[in-house]
């Protein structure tokens, strides 16, 4: 069973080979196994995405888990998967539009049992290794910025390198943007790092029942990356390149599916689905 409908997993790899680099081959004799089609090592990463499984698991004998990595880690170090992922969000904003006019932020923790780069104790496991995006999500819930660190990180320093994040829409943003946040980001230093910024804060008071208000965007792309990936839900990567590499993947997969929702009563394609996803 495939990871992902063929109507999403379709565009998706079309965008995804026009980004990879040309392969050289540099064998001093050219006498070795033939390689392995990108394609391949692609639906095979995408199973490790969707499904959580150890590459040892996903391998057969048309691809090793050898070959998923190696070929991971090329097109990582190439900037495919950011370049797919500032792709998908320009294909948002064209056809649907990113309503950046409001921002949503909120950390959300996740297990990390192998340690890593970007894991620490987590307060809310007994200590135990986890890590935390930072997330940040347009109007919509479309995710447009997530930043990685330890689970005992505090999400009001993340706030800074989160809103980083807008440099990749350069100076095509709104004159007026509004940061909604929860009671985690109550604080004077939150307040003028927003006002530096020239940014609108609606932040959740401490000491007053929970209120989601703007905010349940972000919760539920929170729970878009928990329930759907389960190699976001238990992070078992080291490198942070590598789960920043993953996060690019999901958030993709997460705007091209919205984009689909969004465009079924406005468009027509040739692989267009014949229900409303």
């Amino acid at each position: 069973m495939p990871a992902l409908p063929s109507s999403l997993m379709d565009p998706l790899w079309v965008q995804f080979s026009t980004l990879l680099p040309e392969h050289v081959d540099n064998h001093p004799l050219g006498c070795h196994r033939p390689r392995i089609p990108d394609r391949v090592v692609f639906d095979k990463l995408v199973q490790v995405l969707v499904l959580g499984a150890a590459y040892e698991k996903i391998a057969d004998i048309t691809c090793s888990a050898a070959t998923i990595r190696r070929r991971r880690d090329e097109w990582i170090t190439a900037g495919v998967f950011t370049a797919l992922e500032q792709a998908a969000l320009e294909a948002y904003d064209k056809i649907a539009g990113l309503a950046l006019e409001d921002l949503c932020v909120d950390g959300c923790l996740a297990k990390a049992p192998c340690g890593g780069q970007a894991a620490g104790p987590s307060p809310v496991d007994r200590g135990k290794q986890g890590t935390k995006r930072s997330v940040m999500v347009e109007g919509h819930g479309i995710p447009i910025g997530v930043v990685v660190a330890p689970a005992n990180r505090h999400d009001s320093p993340l706030l800074a390198p989160t809103l980083e994040c807008l440099n990749r829409f350069g100076f095509d943003l709104p004159e007026h943007i509004t940061v909604h946040l929860d009671a985690g980001y109550d604080s004077l230093k939150t307040r003028q790092l927003l006002e530096v910024l020239g940014c609108d804060a609606e932040i959740s008071p401490k000491g007053t029942p929970l209120q989601a208000g703007s905010r349940w965007v972000v919760e539920r792309t929170n729970s878009w990356h928990t329930r759907g990936f389960r190699k976001l839900q238990v992070c078992t990567e080291v490198r942070t390149t590598v789960i920043d590499a993953f996060i690019a993947l999901a958030n993709t997969i997460i705007t091209i599916r919205n984009l689909i929702h969004r465009a079924w009563t406005t468009h027509r394609w040739d692989q267009r689905p014949t229900r409303k996803p």
